[in-house]
């Protein structure tokens, strides 16, 4: 009988999570900077690698819901709850990360991307440290030959999370900015040297851009 009570109160805790976080997306007043960099991949009907930090993500995780996307989550209890999320908003959910079963991850989202999926992708996730720039959405990019773009995420009110990435809850109808970069192109032919400066550059570039966003 306990067995089943947490269960129901498990099942329960998912429904109330997954339309609470519905409604309070739909709450935010979103301003979108260089929207046109997405508009323009989709109408060429190109896919893209999209990165955003982990402590910004619940913002590009939404606005990117019921398209072609599959995205990374790790296999820890946190990433349990965020694949039932992002299952919820329709997205093909890879499990995995650069501690546990990230080889293989890597593999399946290279895999993914040459079939067409966009892949969404925190780079300093899933435990930091924050805001550092991982190789995985570099790597994919490089191999499957498709765009990055990177994104910079600010809200206007929030709670910060005491969590490791500091994780921004917003307050609901709380003004919301996200930026986007344009494309990068990376060469698959460059040398682990060569790739590693790449990595830097978009760790410095998406800093920037998370700087503007949260300047209202």
């Amino acid at each position: 009988m306990k067995k089943v009570k947490k269960t129901f109160y498990r099942v329960l805790g998912n429904l109330i999570l997954k339309h609470s976080l519905d409604l309070l997306c739909k709450s935010l007043r979103i301003e979108i900077v260089n929207k046109e960099v997405i508009e323009n991949l989709e109408k060429q009907n190109q896919n893209y690698v999209l990165a955003f930090w982990h402590g910004t993500m619940l913002l590009p995780w939404y606005l990117q819901r019921n398209k072609n996307f599959s995205a990374l989550t790790s296999l820890s209890k946190d990433g349990d709850l965020l694949a039932k999320q992002l299952k919820h908003w329709n997205y093909n959910v890879i499990r995995g990360s650069s501690n546990k079963g990230g080889d293989v991850a890597l593999g399946i989202m290279v895999d993914c991307a040459k079939n067409k999926y966009s892949i969404a992708i925190t780079p300093d996730g899933p435990t930091g440290p924050p805001l550092k720039f991982k190789a995985g959405a570099v790597i994919t990019a490089k191999k499957s030959q498709i765009p990055l773009v990177l994104t910079g995420v600010g809200f206007a009110r929030k709670k910060m999370l005491k969590s490791w990435d500091s994780f921004q809850v917003p307050f609901p109808f709380s003004k919301a900015k996200i930026i986007y970069s344009e494309p990068v192109l990376i060469d698959p032919n460059l040398d682990y040297n060569e790739t590693d400066k790449i990595i830097k550059s978009c760790e410095i570039t998406m800093n920037k851009l998370q700087e503007k966003a949260g300047l209202f």
